[in-house]
This record gives structure tokens, sequence and C-alpha cells, in this order.
């Protein structure tokens, strides 16, 4: 992204949230707080960028699906008794905002310092509520870990914990991304990861490719390249080396689908995965 300035594929994807809202009633997804947190209208967002192609349907609905799956698994957790979550890249998500859980689960957002400042200035003009359950890091992943923010901000390494990383480790390098996760599998408490990835674009068919590229045109144009891709098998290897058990993958469409029957989504779209790993507990 460009230095210092907030996060405009934040607001794009806060933009299609609100239009799922609109547009499918939020059958997949709801979130109520996303248009007052983008403070304008979402069609002037999404006009020339990304969500202005083609797939601007099929982006909508794979952003909704990846934030249901992610809360899906957040809620199962807290069932068995989770007490905090973080939210990686938090960018203009609302899930603290709106947590069904109330104060037996800590939120702690961890963004970008740019990006942070302006959703606090947002949240302030959409007169948006911050709980006590709710914490703020600012933290820039390629030069730093997040583990000593998160710590003074009343993080707990010894408790289990979750983390929702959606919509950023593409834009990261290899070794920033790995040490993210070799800081989680760290963790003495054990804990949950949910986060979204891309396949390599010459895995995908050709039309696909075709839309793929589009992307990685304009997203850089708004200074957030591209750059990391994935095979589900090298992943969910890496991932077993770094020290994650018990992985799920599913493809976003088919999880739209699943959630939204009658959806239909171009053919060869399924090249953007959701994925669920744990962390044992170390003794």
């Amino acid at each position: 992204m460009i230095e210092g300035k907030p996060s405009r594929t934040a607001m794009v994807v806060a933009a299609h949230r609100a239009d799922h809202q609109i547009l499918e009633n939020g059958m997949i997804f709801q979130d109520p707080l996303a248009l007052r947190l983008i403070g304008e209208d979402s069609d002037h967002i999404l006009q020339g960028d990304v969500a202005a192609s083609h797939m601007r349907t099929s982006v909508r609905l794979s952003i909704a699906a990846r934030a249901r799956a992610a809360e899906d698994a957040v809620a199962d957790e807290v069932s068995k008794g989770l007490t905090q979550l973080v939210v990686l890249g938090a960018g203009l998500d609302s899930f603290a905002y709106r947590n069904p859980h109330g104060a037996r689960l800590q939120v702690f957002e961890v963004d970008l310092p740019a990006t942070q400042a302006w959703k606090l200035e947002r949240l302030t003009a959409a007169k948006i509520a911050i709980e006590p359950w709710v914490n703020h890091v600012a933290v820039d992943f390629e030069t730093e870990g997040f583990l000593p923010g998160l710590i003074k901000a009343g993080f707990d390494p010894k408790r289990r914990s979750f983390f929702m990383w959606m919509g950023v480790v593409y834009y990261l390098t290899e070794p920033a991304m790995f040490s993210t996760l070799s800081d989680i599998a760290s963790l003495p408490g054990g804990a949950t990861l949910v986060f979204d990835y891309l396949e390599p674009m010459q895995a995908m068919q050709s039309g696909m490719q075709s839309t793929m590229k589009e992307i990685a045109t304009r997203v850089a144009a708004l200074g957030e390249s591209l750059i990391t891709f994935f095979s589900p098998q090298d992943l969910h290897t890496r991932l077993t080396a770094t020290g994650f058990n018990g992985i799920e993958d599913w493809v976003l469409t088919e999880l739209a689908m699943r959630y939204l029957p009658g959806t239909i989504f171009p053919p060869g779209s399924g090249s953007a995965h959701v994925l669920l790993a744990h962390s044992p507990f170390k003794f």
C-alpha cells in the first residue's frame, strides 16, 4: 500500500460487504455497520475499481462467504470457551463493534498505523461505539512482529486464541507471512487461525487468468500488489511444518453456493480459498 495512507482495498472490501446487505439482503453474511463505516456511497467507491469488472458479483459473494466462514468458526470456538480474538489486518472489518459475544470475547484489531488511525476516524464519524472489549494495535507485518504490541494491549499468550486474517496474505511477502504464522504457532496457549489465499495464476483456467491479471493490475494501481500465491497442497505442507494441524480448506465460490443456493459463478472462478488451521496447546 502507499506508505502513510490508509488501505484503499480495505474500503473496497467494506463496500462489497455493504452491497451484499442491499443486493442479497445479507443472506450469506450480515454486516449492518459496513455502509456506515465507509461513510459514502458504495457504488462510488467501486466505480472503476476491481469490483467494477464483470467479476463484481463473484468478488462480492466470495467476500461475504469468507467473512461468514470466519465468524462461524469464531462462534464455534467461543462455545468451547474461547475468550480472545485477534483480527490481523483489520481494515474496516466491523466484527469488534457488533461482537455478539460481548465482554466474554476480547477483540484485538491489528493493522498498519495509517489504516488504523483512519478507521478510528471513521468510527467516530459514524458514531459507532468502541466497547471496552475492543483493543487496537498498530503493526507493519513486513517490518515488525505483532506479539509485543498485542501483549502490551492485554493479550494473554497463555490463553487459547483465535486469529482472523482476511484479505491480507496475498499482499505480503512469503517471509513476512510465515514469520507471522510462526509467531501464532509458537503461542503457548494454542491458537486457531483462519485466512484466505489465492492459487497461482498459472494454475487457473485461461478465462480466470485474464480476470486475475485485471484484478492484479487494478490493486497494484492502489499501491497494494498481489505478490504471494499458493497451491493448496504446498500451503498445507508448509503449515504443517510450521506447527499447525487439523487443516480445513474451502474454495470460496463453493462456500458461497452452499450459503446461497442457486448462486452461479463463471467457469474457473474457484481460485480463492479460505483455510482454517489449529496450533496445539504447548505444555
